[in-house]
């Protein structure tokens, strides 16, 4: 019966469209090459994009930093490689750089008539303070905001697993399998993100922009920009 029913209905963005109707909810599909084949109001906003139209047929690296794009693309592959879904992980909000905002997301496979996985579909929701009965999510969110509002400070794990009421082990665990990354490594993404902004929109030298990002010093920060952005930091000035 579901199936007739589904078999009669025209076009498939008629059902899609309901997601731009859901607040804060960003909704994607990519085939199994990474092209966006549908996105919603909210994904587009992610995107920096105007129109749906305006992502069809592009990729995460069109849109992101290298570095985030990666994970996002390494997330897909094994959503389709193991035909099993993601669900409700928590990790840092698709935005530009500077958000301390988190967000809930799950991605499944999608198959064929034949069952062969053809791309995949995901869901992510800004998390609202959300309490869980552990409180980690509440915890992590807190610790989230103190990462983007003092990431030029010396910030240690220590004092970050203090913050999140947890041990250092454990929030050193918790913390990479939600970002995917530990959080000294995060600490340097969002300083780099930063600086990258400065380079964009401000005249400051690159030795002024490191040392305001909280990078020791010149070598250091170039170091870690061109991992990060495969681009020196006068070769992202200047292109």
């Amino acid at each position: 019966m579901k199936e007739r029913f589904f078999a009669q209905l025209g076009p498939s963005d008629q059902v899609f469209a309901l997601f731009d109707h859901l607040p804060g909810l960003s909704f994607f599909v990519k085939d199994r090459e990474g092209r966006f084949m549908a996105l919603n109001r909210r994904g587009c906003e992610y995107c920096g994009v105007a129109f749906e139209s305006e992502a069809i047929g592009k990729t995460d690296y069109d849109f992101f930093p290298k570095s985030r794009a990666d994970e996002y693309r390494a997330d897909d592959a094994i959503v389709m490689d193991s035909g099993e879904p993601i669900s409700n992980r928590v990790e840092s909000a698709p935005e530009d750089a500077g958000s301390p905002r988190l967000v809930m997301t799950s991605k499944v496979p999608l198959r064929d008539r034949k069952g062969r996985v053809i791309g995949v579909s995901g869901i992510s929701r800004q998390i609202e303070r959300i309490q869980t009965p552990s409180g980690t999510v509440d915890a992590f969110a807190n610790v989230m905001e103190h990462l983007h509002r003092h990431f030029a400070d010396s910030l240690s794990t220590e004092q970050l697993a203090e913050m999140a009421g947890l041990s250092v082990s454990h929030f050193e665990r918790r913390f990479r399998h939600a970002f995917g990354a530990s959080p000294r490594q995060y600490l340097v993404r969002i300083r780099v993100e930063h600086a990258a902004k400065l380079l964009r929109e401000t005249p400051k030298t690159v030795s002024e922009i490191a040392h305001s990002c909280g990078f020791y010093d010149h070598a250091h920060f170039s170091r870690s920009f061109r991992r990060i952005m495969n681009l020196s930091p006068t070769q992202y000035r200047q292109s």
